[in-house]
């Protein structure tokens, strides 16, 4: 096994986990099998319980485990299917040391961090680095493996000691460390500093960890004569000191490890000449080429809870873009948020107003709510596109209950616990005393009751879907025949038929709502189907989307006539020199 590690420097957010799966198409182009793992220190079991402000969105995987965001770059970037073991925290080392203890399985032994902790990090890590995630059988040739946070920080520092020793014990030929590091400019001077990187290299050999290859984050590509400089001070030759600068998305960042020839680096650290081929990038190249080719916008409002923060909504940003670019229009996001100020009201109303469609995504909590049902209402009163997730479905039914049925008190139980019309409650199955891991989770199975809906036809007249799920409510089954009759139709229920997986409106242009979140499986080339009926619906065009035809003929036929309408030029990220500043919010790392 061959193991790459990705670790960080100088500041947090530097993009280790694009770096992290960049390298992992890198190496995929060269013939090689990938699988990854995440390190978070933190002492959460998972992620399931921090807030979005805290650390970005929470990823649900197909077997229920709510882990980092960094994940879910790795199944778009690699279109692999993780696990929960793939990600690994310091709370759950923890648990299994202590549950180990308990048992007696160190009888006689001062449990401590090295060795019993440092071993239970390098196993789990040699462990997890042999089963397959592509599909197929056998073990993956190369696991990447990113350490979160900063090198320096305290809660690292068990980690860094156990990947030091797994290091030392696969051998230098088997074991490659990426650093990635900031290199600023000062605007003072204008030039760009090297300092910070070299003092992040001293903290990382102080644990015993010597990097192979720089790869510095800057906003624009790195002078020559600052590589010879951290060549010269890091030990590092300089045909290993990689520049990652602002790129117009991060789709680049794959094109610009290859054209900077990161595949030798890594080939001849890790030994694996006559093993890997030559990078072949030509379908990602022109998937680039044609994102950067759109012109004709159309422009989504999200009106969420999170929304001060892009990487708190990122699948869902990630699943708009897919779809999108495979529907030939330049994405445009307008973040909505509640509003005190009466002018801040006016203006997100304009927004709204503004918007070609709407999406209400998942969330939990009362604040906020009231705007969401405004903006579902707007919505459904003014034939715009809509498509509600999790949270956003449960919010189009509080709406319709109030609007249709004529329950002005109609509400989730979530918000209003004593409500006299609980349209939405809590799953009788959910746990009252503990929060962490003990909602609906992961893959679970709709059946499609009405073949004609607009969703059913979105995923090509299946019997039935596959879908990540996340929550613990749920639209109450004793009020779906009065919601039925007044004309709402749950197009998918779970296999019992008693709870509600997709709702819709008929008599409208395109209003789906999904108790499931779609966006989870999305990736560059297989868009999810309610994203692409969305993006379509809003651009006036959902009939191109509705028809025998699967989703995935229908990707292929607009690529096609995209690749013919642009042509073939060699500009994938054009000349170092224009090279665009990206800004966080239009394509957050």
């Amino acid at each position: 096994m061959k193991y790459v590690l990705v670790t960080g420097g100088v500041v947090s957010g530097l993009g280790k986990g694009i770096t992290a799966s960049s390298v992992g198409v890198l190496l995929q182009s060269c013939g090689l099998r990938v699988t990854c793992i995440k390190i978070d220190p933190y002492l959460n079991y998972d992620a399931g319980t921090i807030s979005p402000y805290e650390h970005g969105e929470v990823f649900v995987l197909d077997d229920g485990s709510e882990v980092d965001l960094d994940l879910g770059n790795y199944e778009r970037f690699l279109d692999t299917t993780l696990t929960r073991d793939n990600n690994i925290t310091y709370g759950k080392i923890q648990r299994y040391v202590m549950e180990k203890e308990r048992k007696g399985d160190y009888l006689g032994e001062t449990v401590q961090i090295v060795p019993h902790v440092t071993d239970t990090i390098r196993e789990w890590v040699e462990r997890v680095a042999m089963i397959p995630v592509d599909g197929k059988e056998g073990p993956p040739d190369v696991c990447i493996i990113e350490l979160g946070g900063t090198i320096g920080d305290n809660e690292s520092r068990p980690f860094a000691d156990a990947l030091s020793q797994l290091s030392y014990s696969v051998g230098r030929e088997n074991f490659c460390l990426i650093h990635v590091t900031l290199v600023p400019v000062l605007s003072v001077v204008g030039e760009q500093k090297t300092k910070p990187t070299q003092h992040s290299i001293k903290d990382l050999r102080g644990f015993g960890l010597t990097p192979n290859i720089i790869a510095c984050r800057s906003t624009k590509a790195l002078e020559e004569n600052v590589k010879a400089k951290l060549s010269r001070f890091c030990y590092v030759p300089i045909q290993n000191i990689f520049s990652l600068c602002d790129v117009p998305n991060i789709w680049h960042i794959p094109l610009l490890l290859k054209e900077q020839k990161a595949h030798e680096a890594i080939s001849k650290v890790l030994n694996l000449s006559g093993i890997a081929k030559e990078p072949s990038l030509e379908k990602w190249a022109s998937m680039v080429e044609i994102s950067d080719g759109l012109n004709v916008p159309v422009r989504i409002a999200i009106v969420g809870k999170y929304t001060d923060l892009s990487d708190a909504y990122l699948s869902v940003l990630k699943a708009l873009l897919h779809a999108s670019v495979a529907f030939h229009k330049k994405l445009e996001v307008d973040n909505i948020k509640k509003q005190e100020d009466s002018r801040a009201y006016e203006a997100a109303w304009k927004l709204l107003k503004d918007a070609n469609g709407v999406l209400l995504p998942g969330g939990f909590g009362d604040r906020g709510v009231e705007g969401m049902i405004l903006a579902a209402k707007y919505a459904r009163e003014n034939n715009i596109p809509f498509l509600g997730i999790c949270l956003g479905m449960q919010i189009a039914v509080i709406e319709f209950a109030r609007s249709l049925l004529c329950l002005p008190d109609a509400n989730s139980t979530e918000f209003e616990p004593e409500t006299k019309h609980p349209c939405i409650i809590f799953m009788p199955e959910g746990s009252i005393t503990h929060m962490g891991g003990t909602m609906r989770l992961g893959s679970r199975r709709a059946y499609f009751h009405d073949k004609e809906s607009k969703s059913a036809r979105l995923y090509g007249n299946k019997e039935f879907v596959d879908e990540r799920h996340r929550h613990r409510y749920e639209v109450n089954p004793d009020m779906v025949a009065s919601l039925e009759q007044a004309g709402l139709s749950f197009a998918a229920k779970d296999e019992t038929g008693e709870r509600m997986e997709i709702v819709e409106l008929p008599s409208h242009p395109f209003f789906i709502g999904a108790q499931f979140h779609p966006e989870y499986k999305s990736r560059p080339g297989k868009v999810s189907p309610l994203f692409l009926g969305l993006i379509a619906a809003s651009c006036g065009e959902l009939d191109a989307v509705l028809n025998p035809v699967s989703i995935h003929q229908h990707n292929q036929t607009m690529f096609l006539e995209k690749k013919q309408h642009i042509g073939w030029s060699k500009k994938c990220f054009g000349d170092k020199n224009q090279q665009e500043e990206i800004s966080e919010t239009s394509f957050p790392m």
